[in-house]
């Protein structure tokens, strides 16, 4: 079931798309996959520092990438229903959603086809919860901090998601 997720009045949410507007010119012979994936930043208040649960992963290539949580939706799930339940299994946290944030589109490239894939993200606040990866279903975090949000720019790996990161510190006063 879709329930409207509450929005900020006073602004308009990110988009922000990486790379150029279409396929890459090199991999316009490739298939095409569209993918969505939803996640965002779930914040606690039990302190002054409003910590951030995020994760590590490691990419293809076996670097590891301090990220924000998000995943796949599942079945009729919406982006919203997405975003709380993959934060919670990857990072053990519940949230409660207070606005959209944006969404961030790139494309790359794997196994002979180019994928276009879209995460929209979301501003929670943490309802419950303990700092676990063991509930990950997909195993993909190897780790799991709080990070003040204040510092949530310097241990991000990609700039899409520091962009993000800096649009929740924005908004975030709004709701507290």
């Amino acid at each position: 079931m879709d329930r409207p997720v509450p929005s900020a009045p006073k602004r308009t949410p990110l988009t922000v798309s990486m790379g150029s507007a279409g396929a890459p010119q090199a991999h316009q012979s490739l298939p095409t996959v569209e993918e969505v994936s939803a996640g965002g930043i779930v914040v606690s208040t039990s302190d002054d520092l409003l910590n951030v649960a995020i994760i590590a992963r490691f990419n293809r290539g076996g670097r590891l990438e301090w990220c924000l949580p998000k995943g796949h939706p599942e079945g009729r799930e919406s982006n919203a229903e997405a975003a709380v339940r993959e934060i919670e299994e990857e990072t053990g946290i519940q949230g409660r959603i207070l606005t959209a944030l944006g969404s961030i589109d790139y494309w790359f490239t794997v196994s002979g086809h180019r994928v276009h894939k879209t995460v929209h993200h979301y501003l929670l606040i943490s309802t419950g919860g303990r700092l676990t990866i063991e509930n990950d279903p997909d195993h993909e975090a190897v780790d799991v901090a709080w990070v003040p949000l204040a510092d949530l720019g310097k241990k991000l790996s990609f700039p899409n998601e520091r962009r993000i990161a800096d649009l929740a510190r924005e908004v975030l006063p709004e709701y507290l």
